[in-house]
């Protein structure tokens, strides 16, 4: 790849990336709220998902010119940062467990479908570069990818509530699921990283 069309890439996915961490930190607010208001475990955890989202995209930004060691080094950084969702997700789910009390199902569900649009639109932003930059850009790609699986099952989660089973259960499956993909998304990204850290250094 020439310079000039790696630069003009770097310039693009800058643009893309600073653009994904605005809408998430939006939406944040708005989730948090919400899961606040009505007691969510799965609204709670995607909420946090959200500001994960943003920290990642905005250390993208900084760091996409660094050194290629640097650049693993981040890459590790932000697989951390994506236990950060997994970890708060699995706390709420056992203060849940606490009362039991089922979250109101027509705010969930609408809040779901929110973060589910919010979360499309980035995913399809992100796709055309997951395969660029290394872990930085997966770890950015996964996050929104696992974000609209989690959101497509608060949405049922919310149906459930409402027409099946009058429960806190389905979303506190649903919570400790999203913590679940979290997880395993920072172990793939981490992989990554260290497997790219491994070829800087020799």
């Amino acid at each position: 790849m020439q310079a000039s069309t790696v630069a003009d890439h770097d310039r693009s996915l800058r643009r893309t990336v600073i653009l994904v961490a605005a809408l998430n930190c939006a939406y944040f607010g708005i989730e948090f709220a919400v899961g606040l208001a009505i007691g969510s475990v799965s609204l709670f955890a995607d909420s946090v998902d959200f500001l994960e989202d943003a920290s990642i995209n905005l250390l993208i930004a900084v760091g996409l010119n660094w050194s290629a060691v640097r650049r693993a080094r981040l890459g590790m950084l932000l697989a951390l940062i994506l236990l950060a969702p997994a970890a708060a997700g699995l706390w709420t789910a056992w203060q849940k467990l606490l009362t039991l009390a089922p979250p109101a199902p027509l705010p969930l569900t609408l809040t779901g479908l929110g973060a589910l649009a919010v979360n499309l639109c980035c995913a399809l932003m992100l796709a055309r570069f997951r395969d660029h930059s290394g872990s930085l850009t997966k770890a950015a790609f996964l996050s929104a990818r696992n974000d609209t699986i989690a959101n497509i099952a608060i949405i049922a989660a919310g149906a459930v509530t409402a027409y099946l089973w009058h429960s806190a259960w389905p979303d506190l499956i649903v919570g400790v699921g999203i913590a679940i993909m979290n997880a395993d998304a920072a172990r793939e990204v981490w992989e990554a990283a260290h497997e790219e850290h491994k070829a800087a250094r020799s």
